[in-house]
């Protein structure tokens, strides 16, 4: 997998204050061009460069957020069930959410809350969420990320922006923060991922210049060293057994730091800083073992979808609350309504928003009774997402569970189909994925798709 990561203390910089300087180099002579990404778009427009492209926005919520304190609000359940926080009416008549998303209340019309997700492993992490499926029994090279599969079957937009991003910050507990990679798809595959993690002496706040495999940016000159770089690479990836592609990925990393698309995209500051507010301030410090909360990084995926990402996975917080979750909640869940209202918004207001399909989820769902700290445990049983863009049908609620939040009782939707949906929604009909002709092969020559073939699109939504 390969990392690219921002340094801050700099002004004029980009999303994670690189200056424009920095993004200078191979062989000390090549630098950045000044377009702005509106300019960059607009060029290749004339150019008769056809941009226009479906994308997925992957948001994970890591460590579990409370199913009935967002969008499956038992008000008449017992007290020691039901929480502190009321049900509101959204704009949807019937259809009632937690009061702590009043701004997608006031939008349900495009939004989906599932109350029924099924499967969940138990484990905490992001993994079912970003490969779609239980991760036991993996093929031989590993189970490939919904990113590697769109990268495999539709390849790039365009071959300075990689189709699969991440904006996953690397957390302390590190499956929170894994965005997945290219299993046996190969390393071609694997995510770009764009955000680092705090390291042993540093914070978001201080992350390192642009680094590809520990080589920064200001060092791109020094060949001898991307060189050695390289070199360590190509073994870390041959020891994984999964060698085909990463000559082809380790070009494509040079080319991408020495292009300006890339750059403008994870600039956000050249947005209007009225566009930027709706967004809210977000705050960079991690979260214990968890992600921080940078609501800036939804207009970044947006951006980055516009210069032609096809999928874009991101973390957001901490949602693990054994303890405290009702003051968790107030402090995370509207973070979480403004910046999710913004990005749908903002696509809708771009004429994009049928074109980007959203999810939002964790990997499990909370404990119906509150425990003795006022927090929630986990509960795989059942937990919930809610989904926008895409085309979906949306201004409805799929699925409900028992008077208790306990179980589904009403239409059970799994992670793989959640996946099916989205991959529907770009293209990837099911007709496509179940055709012989798009079969892939691991690494013993055994045929696998990005869903199972008996997995459908919910009939719901499409």
């Amino acid at each position: 997998m390969l990392t690219i990561l921002g340094k801050t203390g700099r002004r004029n910089g980009f999303c994670d204050r690189v200056s424009r300087r920095d993004f200078l180099t191979i062989g000390g002579g090549l630098t950045m061009g000044s377009l702005t990404l509106p300019q960059l778009l607009s060029a290749e427009s004339k150019a008769g460069i056809k941009n226009s492209h479906k994308a997925i926005i992957n948001i994970f919520l890591g460590g579990g957020p409370p199913h009935q304190d967002m969008w499956d609000v038992k008000v008449d359940a017992p007290r020691e069930i039901r929480g502190e926080f009321k049900p509101i009416h959204t704009s949807v008549e019937g259809i009632e959410i937690c009061e702590l998303f009043p701004m997608i209340a006031q939008s349900m019309e495009k939004y989906v809350p599932i109350r029924s997700i099924v499967g969940a492993r138990g484990g905490h992490a992001a993994v079912q969420a970003m490969i779609g499926r239980a991760p036991s029994n993996p093929p031989a090279g590993g189970w490939p990320s919904m990113g590697a599969w769109v990268s495999r079957l539709q390849g790039p937009v365009n071959h300075t922006i990689p189709p699969h991003l991440s904006l996953m910050y690397k957390t302390d507990h590190a499956p929170w923060g894994d965005p997945g990679n290219g299993g046996f798809l190969g390393m071609k595959h694997a995510p770009f991922r764009l955000v680092g993690g705090k390291g042993a002496k540093r914070s978001v706040q201080s992350r390192e210049n642009m680094v590809l495999k520990n080589i920064t940016l200001d060092r791109l000159s020094d060949r001898n060293a991307v060189l050695t770089s390289l070199d360590n690479f190509r073994r870390e990836t041959d020891a994984t057994g999964v060698m085909e592609g990463v000559d082809s990925f380790t070009q494509q990393a040079l080319g991408i730091l020495t292009d300006s698309k890339l750059a403008e995209a994870l600039d956000y500051t050249k947005e209007d800083p009225k566009l930027i507010e709706r967004y809210g301030k977000g705050n960079p410090g991690f979260t214990a073992d968890g992600a921080p909360k940078v609501t800036e990084n939804f207009l970044v995926a947006r951006r980055l979808v516009e210069a032609g990402a096809r999928v874009v996975s991101m973390n957001f917080s901490r949602w693990d609350w054994h303890g405290g979750n009702f003051n968790r909640s107030r402090q995370d869940m509207p973070m979480l309504d403004r910046a999710l209202t913004a990005l749908v918004d903002d696509l809708d207001d771009r004429g994009m928003l049928d074109d980007v399909g959203i999810v939002c989820w964790g990997e499990f769902g909370r404990t119906p009774k509150i425990n003795k700290n006022a927090g929630r445990d986990h509960w795989p049983r059942v937990s919930c997402a809610i989904m926008a863009g895409g085309g979906i049908r949306a201004g409805q609620v799929i699925g409900a569970t028992n008077r208790l939040g306990e179980y589904a009782t009403d239409r059970p939707v799994t992670f793989s189909e959640v996946h099916s949906t989205l991959y529907h929604n770009i293209g990837l009909d099911w007709d496509f994925l179940g055709v012989s002709a798009n079969r892939q092969f691991d690494l013993r020559g055994r045929p696998y798709y990005p869903v199972d073939p008996e997995v459908m699109p919910m009939k719901e939504l499409v």
